[in-house]
């Protein structure tokens, strides 16, 4: 009886885990479809508000800097959320919208030298 009661928790158990594992797989799916889902719409809101010269320079863009690209994507895309684009941008347009990406997120890079001080005495040296 107690072989069948051990039996009866490991199914259980299993079944358990099996579920879960299950739902973990399905979970991730869910999320690279939705993932999916949002690289297509951004691309056919881009594909709306670029001519072809600007989608290709953005383009090359995110092969050599991706998260400036993304950030310009999301400028676009809010930009034309509120109703700030008249019409399809185009290459000069994006030129000036990337210049203004990089003021924004343009990085100070500043060099400080510790110089330590130590007792170093060339009297010394003259042995």
């Amino acid at each position: 009886m107690a072989d069948e009661e051990l039996e009866a928790i490991r199914r259980q158990r299993v079944a358990e885990l099996q579920a879960k594992h299950g739902d973990h797989s399905n979970d991730q799916q869910g999320q690279q479809e939705a993932k999916q889902r949002e690289t297509e719409m951004r691309n056919s809101i881009l594909a709306q508000l670029l001519d072809q010269s600007a989608r290709a320079r953005l383009s090359n863009l995110a092969l050599v800097k991706p998260d400036k690209a993304k950030a310009v994507e999301n400028y676009l895309i809010q930009m034309a959320r509120f109703g700030q684009l008249g019409g399809k941008i185009t290459e000069a347009g994006l030129i000036e919208i990337l210049e203004k990406v990089s003021q924004q997120t343009e990085k100070k890079t500043t060099v400080k030298f510790n110089r330590r001080r130590v007792m170093d005495s060339d009297e010394e040296d003259d042995d």
